[in-house]
């Protein structure tokens, strides 16, 4: 399902992407668009961010990685990776595809790569540098899976009947971020913010379907105290 921009967030688009190229590269912006279109399909050598530290967490659990859980695929995850395949009967090959997702139990990843096509086409490469911008600025002191979260609201917001049916739309829609009416939405966002904003989009979604998020020791709505907690994160509660 195509989702399809207003004028006004056409407009704001086409100034995110310029904003973006200028901000931090056309080679490195390119990267990051690729990066939404390959990164769920298999993890290997030089890849990196929140699904590789899973991987990793899980092989060193099991005794197959003894390296950093440090979200980089370098030689000594390839090798675990390796090791753990040639125990369990998989292809030998280093990488990290939906048989080994699954032979980890890593179930999300596996539903990912079933539905990259789906997920993939509906986003724009401006959706993602706005997407980091929200994300960098309500939740640049959280932990990088905390900051994926905050990206997965966004999105589930944008899939929800009940919010607008854009990234730009729910990001804007008035008094929905404090990031928005404070202005820390114009700040440039880091590479955390980027890598947190593409994992989000490849459907990594730590708060499970949530729409919303609070800080409890900020929040002044009492209704938002109502709402289902499903998961905390950090400092943020994530509810639906």
């Amino acid at each position: 399902m195509k989702k399809a921009f207003k004028v006004c967030a056409a407009v704001l688009a086409t100034f995110t992407v310029f904003a973006a190229t200028a901000a931090i590269g056309t080679k490195t912006f390119n990267a990051y668009q690729n990066q939404i279109a390959v990164s769920a399909a298999v993890l290997k050598q030089g890849a990196n961010g929140g699904e590789v530290k899973e991987l990793q967490r899980r092989l060193k659990n099991w005794g197959y990685y003894k390296g950093a859980v440090d979200g980089i695929y370098g030689s000594k995850t390839v090798e675990a990776v390796k090791y753990f395949q040639r125990k369990n009967g998989l292809k030998v090959d280093g990488v990290a595809g939906k048989n080994t997702f699954a032979a980890l139990g890593m179930n999300e990843s596996v539903n990912v790569l079933e539905n990259e096509n789906k997920n993939n086409s509906n986003y724009t490469n401006s959706d993602l540098y706005l997407l980091a911008k929200c994300i960098h600025a309500e939740a640049r002191g959280e932990s990088y899976t905390g900051q994926v979260a905050v990206g997965a609201v966004i999105l589930n917001r944008v899939k929800s009947k009940s919010f607008p049916n854009t990234v730009a739309g729910v990001i804007y829609q008035k008094g929905a971020f404090t990031a928005v009416s404070d202005g820390q939405i114009n700040l440039e966002p880091n590479q955390t913010a980027m890598n947190a904003a593409a994992d989000a989009l490849n459907g990594w979604d730590p708060t499970y379907g949530c729409l919303y998020y609070y800080n409890p020791a900020v929040a002044t709505s009492s209704w938002i105290f109502s709402r289902k907690t499903i998961t905390t994160i950090g400092k943020h509660v994530f509810a639906i």
